[in-house]
């Protein structure tokens, strides 16, 4: 089973204007593949290389880069025509939709960036990686984590990491490939788990798990953001953008802790877990747009 364990970068000052820099060069460069890959019709990932592959050496990418910028480039066109097919963007001229095909993929500045073993080597017992930048190979990076987090990089991280830059923090996320845990074939029934806005989460045996703390907060948090988007002075605009991911979290947080109850109640009782099925729910229902957010 393959897991993504983050692990975040301590680096010194001059370490971190490498990393923001070759962020912004390769991201720059996947945007300009991408209009590539648009204008000559999506094509191939081998034919793509063919357009792109000597430009992208000649903004001064290594070979690794370059080959990672392509790769990104054409999995996101990939991913979109998956979303596409299976009516995640609505369907046939819907304004969503038509804005997806209308256009190029664009890349954020600050987007995460592909790493296999050649650009990035972690060195555990010092607690450093060695690091590709265009400002040439950085050595001697400090990383840290939680106790398990460090432990499951040293012994099943395999394959690619992401470069990724979050509110100034530069954070490495490690694909690791753990055992499985012993699948049951024969679920003794199912604990059927129903989905909704005022409880979160309800099950079939009854209980309730409520998410009347997580829609407080919401409400407080959208009055502290139209506050402080009034207020328009620089200091606000900084709140802002402290406050921009703190909400995500917390929400995120509560499904976690929601979810795990409800897997610990299935395996105690030997039952499989029955959901249903949200998936293209933004393209199927109509809400007004109060009701949007939360619905989403």
């Amino acid at each position: 089973m393959k897991i993504v364990v983050q692990a975040k970068l301590l680096p010194a000052a001059e370490q971190a204007v490498a990393l923001r820099s070759t962020l912004l060069e390769c991201n720059a460069a996947a945007n300009w593949v991408s209009q590539v890959a648009f204008a000559r019709g999506i094509p191939r990932e081998y034919e793509l290389r063919k357009h792109t592959y000597a430009e992208l050496k000649a903004r001064g990418l290594g070979a690794q880069a370059a080959q990672h910028v392509i790769k990104k480039v054409r999995d996101a066109y990939t991913t979109l025509h998956v979303n596409i097919k299976a009516g995640n963007l609505g369907k046939p001229r819907s304004k969503r939709r038509v804005q997806a095909e209308s256009k190029p993929i664009a890349f954020r500045a600050s987007a995460a960036q592909p790493y296999d073993d050649r650009c990035l080597s972690w060195q555990h017992d010092a607690g450093t990686v060695s690091i590709w930048t265009t400002a040439g190979r950085l050595k001697g990076v400090r990383f840290t984590g939680s106790t398990d987090q460090l432990k499951t990089l040293r012994e099943y991280r395999k394959g690619e990491s992401d470069l990724v830059e979050r509110d100034g923090e530069f954070y490495l996320l490690a694909t690791c490939e753990v055992p499985e845990a012993e699948l049951n074939e024969n679920p003794d029934g199912f604990l059927g788990v129903d989905l909704g806005i005022v409880n979160i989460a309800t099950t079939s045996d009854g209980e309730v798990l409520a998410g009347r703390r997580l829609n407080r907060y919401r409400a407080r948090q959208l009055r502290l953001r139209t506050t402080l988007q009034k207020k328009g002075t620089k200091s606000a605009k900084r709140r802002l953008k402290e406050r921009s991911r703190r909400e995500r979290r917390f929400a995120a947080n509560t499904n976690h802790v929601i979810s795990k109850r409800i897997v610990a109640e299935a395996e105690r009782t030997s039952r499989g877990i029955a959901l249903e099925d949200l998936g293209g729910i933004r393209g199927r229902v109509r809400l007004r747009r109060p009701q949007r957010a939360a619905v989403h």
